[in-house]
């Protein structure tokens, strides 16, 4: 890792602006960083060093011009889920399996017209599907982080596993990443990296391999909340092309980081005190407590009643528009094509061979909830469990409270291959119990890194806003962040 590598996205924005670096120079020691790990971590399914080189080289002309955009010349990794025009595009599947589509995502083309290098595709859960990166056709990501003492890789948090793993291993400056109901926040916070999952609606879902469409939304991961702030200001627009797209001028994010916090109401929802917590999970939230109450900000008690309710009806919701979405692969247009008998042989042959275990599980759980006598007993109770989910925080809202504050993930990381975990799909699924009822709600969340584990492993926090206020977000992260200081894995790959 050189010291090039080791630059945030604003210190690297200073010194190209400044001219005491290139954007070459900046990319090259990114591709040599990624050549040497990449074996190791899994981080990358694909790597795309001439276009960087190509965009780094456009970059340096730009800034030299005096037309340099907001991302000039800093390099990104792409989470697979994003299509990239030309470039590999298979959201970590094998059914999709040398799809290189003709169009770019609007994410990814709002961050190359501010100037951003692509250094290439993130690995990821297979659809974005799991809390752990295991379910990808490419194999599972290791996380960077290992426990004191240990050689015993660990997951780096799903689905955006590789985001993750990348921007902690120093693979990439900043990277792109999704969350349907927890796959920014949780990878995040196990990774010691900084995650926003923002407002349903604040960023273009265009071009994005869609896993439950009203769930799904794209932020970023950094390596601080200043970099979150600057990455989400060139994601986030308006388009007309998603229906769910929001007009609503984007703010600049970056402004917000240190911003006082004094005076604001800080909500501790007690449903988050769940039973078997680990003491050091409800220890990091009580530092996190105090540490916004030092700044000056009001710690308020708050309920959200209908908190429980959010991961079963998440696992109706999820999987039911999962089956929907996914029945487009079908072997006839693009990606794999495994031959039948007839059309339905053909169907049934290339779906059995091209989805995994777990695509194949959601997407039976997601056709039995909506068949015929089943839709009302499940999907349409759901529905309007979410209802209640989100009129929770609307009242908590209402009487005043700026922002709330809990755990963002019930443990520290686990081990890759966890006999546990990947024997129990439920265990696995309450990964996500801190992290559904943001989705469920259509809210933007942020996961902020403050501290290790008694294993010396990343723990993180989750502050959640009012709708279209990730503002608040980012000046009470920075608070957390600065009162938690830095932290980064120790090398061994």
């Amino acid at each position: 890792m050189t010291d090039l590598t080791g630059l945030t996205i604003a210190q690297a924005r200073e010194k190209l602006t400044t001219k005491q670096i290139s954007a070459v120079e900046l990319t090259e020691a990114y591709i040599g960083a990624i050549e040497a790990a990449n074996s190791s971590l899994n981080a990358y399914v694909a790597v795309t060093p001439d276009k960087a080189r190509e965009m780094a080289k456009a970059s340096d002309a730009r800034i030299a011009d005096g037309n340099a955009g907001a991302l000039e010349g800093i390099p990104l990794g792409i989470k697979d889920l994003f299509a990239t025009e030309g470039v590999h595009t298979q959201a970590a599947s094998h059914i999709l399996d040398g799809f290189k589509p003709r169009y770019e995502s609007a994410v990814t083309a709002n961050l190359w017209a501010d100037g951003a290098v692509m250094l290439g595709k993130l690995n990821m859960d297979e659809f974005a599907m799991g809390s752990s990166n295991e379910t990808s056709h490419y194999g599972p990501v290791k996380s960077p982080w290992r426990a004191t003492g240990s050689h015993e890789d660990r997951v780096p948090g799903g689905s955006s596993g590789g985001s993750a793993a990348a921007v902690a291993a120093r693979l990439c400056a900043g990277a792109t990443a999704t969350d349907t109901g927890g796959s920014i926040r949780q990878p995040a916070a196990l990774t010691g990296t900084v995650g926003i999952k923002p407002t349903y609606g604040r960023c273009s879902r265009w071009g994005i391999a869609a896993f439950a469409s009203s769930l799904d939304q794209a932020g970023p991961i950094a390596r601080d909340v200043r970099d979150c702030a600057i990455l989400l200001k060139s994601m986030a627009s308006t388009d007309a092309r998603d229906t769910t797209s929001v007009d609503r001028e984007v703010p600049d994010y970056e402004a917000s980081v240190g911003r006082s916090v004094k005076g604001l109401r800080i909500g501790i929802p007690k449903e988050y005190r769940m039973d078997g917590m680990p003491a050091e999970i409800e220890t990091l939230w009580q530092q996190g407590i105090e540490w916004l109450r030092d700044a000056g900000a009001e710690i308020v008690d708050v309920s959200l009643p209908h908190t429980k309710y959010a991961l079963p009806a998440y696992y109706i919701v999820a999987p039911a528009e999962a089956s929907s979405n996914l029945a487009r692969y079908d072997g006839v247009r693009y990606g794999l094509r495994v031959p039948g008998g007839n059309l339905a042989e053909m169907y049934e042959n290339t779906r059995a061979e091209g989805f995994g275990r777990e695509v194949k599980r959601r997407i039976m759980i997601g056709t039995y909830v909506l068949s015929a006598g089943y839709y009302d007993a499940y999907y349409l109770q759901a529905q309007k469990v979410r209802t209640l989910i989100k009129r929770d925080f609307e009242t908590v809202y209402a009487d005043g409270i700026d922002a709330l504050l809990t755990p963002a993930t019930p443990s520290a990381a686990f081990a890759i291959g966890d006999q546990e975990m990947n024997s129990d799909p439920v265990k696995m699924y309450l990964n996500d119990v801190f992290t559904v009822t943001v989705n469920m709600a259509g809210l933007p969340g942020l996961a902020v890194p403050a501290g290790l584990s008694g294993e010396g492993l990343p723990l993180g926090l989750q502050l959640i806003g009012r709708p279209f206020d990730e503002e608040t977000l980012f000046a009470a992260g920075s608070v957390i962040e600065k009162a938690a200081g830095s932290f980064a894995p120790a090398r061994w790959w």
